[in-house]
């Protein structure tokens, strides 16, 4: 706006300078215009009555006059010009627009780490006793740029779940260790469509016989333009249940500071009072397999071996994140975890805790 003030400023002190009356650039020292310097007897002009060139009486030579008068005003107006040319230009000449390479940052960082307080487990033919768990992931990917908006990004990610309370037999962690593959549509930073691979292990203790590939896709189009965008996504892996499951929602943009993320399975409600503070209250549907080991459990049909179990957290919660601090963004928050879920589908057995109380830590670069 401030740019596009000005060059209009310009614009019109140019059209100010270039329309102004001719007598106005006519003047001379004294300030007294040409014409009325007609009727002196001193100007080396014409005379409409006598038919001859009156003399000056400085200049001998009255066609020198004119030769200086006129190399006078050539010079005051290519001055003139000039400077009017200036003025108007000052802000007219384009700038290049930004490159995607230096609108999206390249290298990504993050690590998050939530702890869930103790709640006791559902009873399933058996006491099960209480549990709380711990998890901790750390990732790092790089933007590689191909064409337009379009990067492929790789990266690494560990992630580990710790268990603690009862000895009831089932796992005390959990683990992964993978890369993260993607190619990826970016705008301002965001992806709005996208393929991702993320091949690893997947393990409890022993990581052989624990490979699998989780995968998702998904792509955002408006709805109406610049207001609801819809996203539409699906996510497979070898060892979920099901092995295909859909994702997606809408995007809606109430202001410039209030927006619906309406998108499964990270729904939120965000705030942005300013560039550097965010509100959010949001959901978290996490779910993930793991390859087990000796599970030996009160329930008699939960005594399995080299099992893959899918581990779920549902959440809920708030937070609050500051960015004040580039390329730094941390995030504080807690709520409610509805519910954690040991689901050993292949051997059709599940236990589940009841709700408890969760707190969260994350911190985010971006450069």
């Amino acid at each position: 706006m401030r740019k596009e003030f000005v060059r209009r400023t310009s614009n019109c002190l140019a059209m100010a300078r270039t329309h102004a009356p001719a007598s106005n650039l006519m003047k001379t020292r004294g300030g007294a215009p040409r014409d009325f310097l007609k009727l002196l007897p001193c100007q080396n002009i014409f005379d409409p009555i006598h038919g001859y060139r009156l003399s000056h009486p400085i200049c001998r030579y009255p066609n020198r006059l004119n030769t200086m008068n006129n190399i006078r005003l050539f010079f005051i107006s290519l001055f003139l010009g000039a400077a009017t040319s200036l003025l108007a230009g000052v802000e007219a000449v384009p700038q290049p627009a930004p490159t995607p390479a230096e609108e999206n940052h390249l290298n990504l960082f993050d690590y998050e780490m939530d702890y869930t307080f103790s709640s006791n487990f559902y009873d399933v033919r058996g006491n099960f006793g209480h549990g709380d768990s711990l998890y901790n992931d750390f990732s790092y990917s790089h933007r590689f740029l191909i064409k337009g908006n379009w990067y492929f990004r790789a990266g690494a990610e560990y992630e580990r779940f710790d268990f603690g309370g009862t000895d009831n037999g089932l796992p005390d962690h959990l683990q992964t260790a993978h890369a993260l593959l993607a190619v990826e549509y970016v705008v301002h930073d965001h992806a709005g469509a996208g393929i991702e691979i993320d091949p690893g292990v997947y393990f409890q203790n022993d990581p052989d016989n624990a490979f699998d590939i989780p995968a998702k896709a998904f792509v955002t189009f408006p709805l109406i333009k610049d207001k609801i965008f819809a996203v539409i996504g699906v996510g497979f892996a070898i060892n979920q249940n099901p092995i295909v499951a859909p994702g997606g929602g809408i995007i809606w943009l109430f202001t410039d500071h209030l927006r619906l993320e309406g998108v499964f399975p990270k729904p939120a409600l965000v705030y942005n009072p300013t560039d550097d503070w965010e509100f959010r209250i949001f959901g978290n549907l996490f779910y993930e397999s793991y390859r087990t080991e000796d599970v030996i459990t009160p329930e008699r049909k939960l005594q399995v071996h080299n099992a893959w179990v899918q581990y779920s957290e549902d959440r809920v919660g708030a937070q609050a994140s500051y960015s004040g601090f580039k390329p730094f963004e941390i995030s504080l928050g807690g709520g409610c975890t509805v519910r954690r879920d040991f689901d050993f589908f292949r051997a059709e057995a599940s236990v589940r805790t009841r709700p408890a109380p969760f707190v969260k830590f994350e911190i985010e670069a971006r450069f």
